[in-house]
């Protein structure tokens, strides 16, 4: 008979000191045990939900600077390494204790579509294959190795199955049937999203690199449907819908499942208040599905801060690595919507995040699966289209409304308040006592890569910019691409800047300039930072699937940081 299989993973999520956590799912109730060549380990029992099994095991006891191989046990019984793998043992890379002159090399970038769309798409090649092809050959305890991949959306495409997974579904539903109105080849329930995950995790080249490079991720509209909570018409059009409940729950419990626990840090996890819930139960299935609707729920009471407060879950969460501080926000579930008063995030998390900017670091690194700095004719266009979307005039509103979810104009431009208090935060960091040596924003989405310079007003000393990099493995129509180079370009944005001085709009307090791109291939980008220097390396696949640099942008003036 055979014993229980390892399904998915292992993936390495957080390195933290001399601890690390690593998660899998497997065939049936199990314990998981992770061993390391230098005798650190851990053990956590599997959880379930679903009919699908789970575990996040807190491997401790790790030596500090070293590179250390580990190997997965289900009951004892060796599964990782897989037997006659081509791929090198994978590793757990910690860093040194003394850690504040230690490089940090961040690799990141979105919307990743797997390899069984390229048989009816014909995609470019997947750039995060070919960067785990070109890591099998490096030293992971030497230079070039990153310390962390930073997965910026779109992991999973809910809303524009494979052909594999069209095929499951139509099996599927030939026994189950299908939710009344719900599209017959996008996934609702949360066992169909298993199946999403199961195809792009399984991908060789993916799996290895993400049992052996730490990961952490955030979602965007992907992972549930495309234009998710573009306003709150949209939200209460999409709740006439029978099949609706289902697939926001699904989506959002499989996201806490498979992406989000594993970005919370060792002594996050106990704390977590659905992590308790669903180790305690002995089938978490009803824990996880009243869990999805309430999240979603919550998103209602994102205007009223006080109470807010009382039922929030945050999505947003942050870490440091040496001297640079990593915050990634959420750009989706949390959205303010109640026009007039839109907010990418509620008062709260806002009052969350002005605090973690807070502290002693070299870097800040804000991940937003957004695109703060968009091509100023697109931000101009979701500015004029936010504020006439607020017309008292309904026509107006409504027109505007309709163009909002057509082309989608749900970008930070189109929360223009909290565009402005995000330069303002950069603004205030820029011209403090000890200002960081550089501010990135780390984005995806637009299927199109850039990097752009903020000029902020006042005596700002920190260089502020826009790294874009999406997507890895999908493309953009050619026909919009013109029209995304157009945005950058000088007539077209000032057009677009009178259009919105018509609404009666001010002109941003932030502007920008464009200084690479954009690139339409398949990419990954690396940031390193060294000291006081930041540098951005954008990388494309080839047609033979190998990475070239296409950009490469130096992000720090020389000299130490004032």
């Amino acid at each position: 008979m055979a014993g229980t299989e390892l399904l998915v993973g292992p993936l390495l999520r957080r390195v933290v000191g001399d601890r690390a956590t690593i998660w899998v799912e497997t065939s049936a109730p199990t314990t998981v045990r992770v061993e390391t060549s230098d005798a650190a380990g851990g053990t956590a029992a599997t959880f379930s939900a679903f009919g699908h099994h789970y575990a996040l095991v807190v491997v401790t006891g790790l030596t500090l600077g070293t590179s250390t191989s580990y190997r997965v046990f289900l009951d004892d019984r060796p599964v990782w390494p897989e037997p006659d793998s081509p791929y090198p043992p994978s590793v757990i890379r910690t860093r040194r204790a003394d850690d504040a002159d230690q490089p940090v090399r961040l690799l990141f970038g979105s919307c990743r579509e797997t390899t069984q769309h390229s048989t009816t798409r014909r995609l470019p090649p997947d750039a995060l294959d070919a960067y785990a092809r070109r890591l099998v050959d490096l030293d992971p305890a030497g230079d070039g190795w990153p310390d962390l991949l930073l997965l910026l959306g779109d992991q999973v495409y809910a809303d524009e199955t494979s052909p594999v997974i069209r095929r499951f579904l139509r099996r599927r539903r030939r026994h189950r049937g299908l939710p009344p109105g719900a599209p017959d080849d996008q996934v609702v329930s949360f066992p169909e999203y298993t199946k999403l995950y199961l195809e792009s995790w399984r991908d060789p080249e993916i799996r290895w690199l993400l049992s052996t490079v730490p990961s952490v991720m955030i979602f965007d509209d992907h992972e549930v449907i495309d234009d998710w909570n573009t306003s709150a018409r949209w939200r209460a059009g999409m709740r006439q819908e029978a099949w609706w409940t289902e697939r926001i729950s699904s989506g959002l419990a499989s996201y806490w499942v498979y992406q989000h626990l594993g970005n919370l840090d060792p002594d996050e996890i106990a704390a977590d208040p659905v992590y308790r819930a669903v180790t305690a139960a002995e089938d978490a299935t009803e824990v996880l599905r009243e869990f999805g609707t309430r999240v979603d729920t919550e998103a209602d009471l994102a205007h009223d801060q006080q109470r807010w407060a009382q039922v929030q879950y945050q999505w947003s969460y942050s870490l440091d690595l040496g001297r640079t501080r990593v915050i990634v926000l959420d750009n989706r579930c949390s959205r303010v919507l109640r026009p007039g008063a839109r907010s990418m995030l509620p008062a709260g998390e806002w009052a969350w995040f002005t605090d973690r900017v807070r502290g002693r670091y070299d870097h800040l690194v804000v991940g937003s699966s957004l695109p703060w700095l968009m091509p100023p004719g697109i931000h101009h266009l979701e500015s004029w289209n936010e504020r006439l979307a607020d017309s008292p005039r309904r026509p107006v509103a409504a027109v505007s409304e309709w163009l909002r979810q057509l082309v989608d104009l749900e970008h930070w431009a189109a929360f223009r308040r909290s565009f402005d208090d995000l330069g303002q935060v950069f603004a205030r960091l820029g011209t403090g006592d000890r200002p960081p040596a550089s501010i990135s924003v780390l984005s995806g989405d637009v299927h199109h890569s850039y990097v752009a310079q903020a000029e902020l007003p006042g005596d700002v000393r920190t260089p502020v910019h826009q790294l874009t990099c999406s997507p890895i493995h999908n493309q953009v129509p050619a026909p919009m691409r013109p029209l995304m180079r157009l945005g950058w370009w000088r007539g077209p944005a000032a057009a677009m800047r009178a259009l919105a001085r018509t609404a009666g709009l001010p002109a941003p307090s932030v502007r920008w300039r464009k200084l690479d791109g954009p690139y339409f291939g398949n990419a990954v980008s690396t940031l390193l930072h060294d000291g006081a220097s930041a540098e951005v390396v954008l990388e494309g696949t080839t047609k033979d699937g190998e990475l070239r640099a296409v950009a490469r942008r130096r992000l720090t003036p020389p000299g130490p940081p004032d």
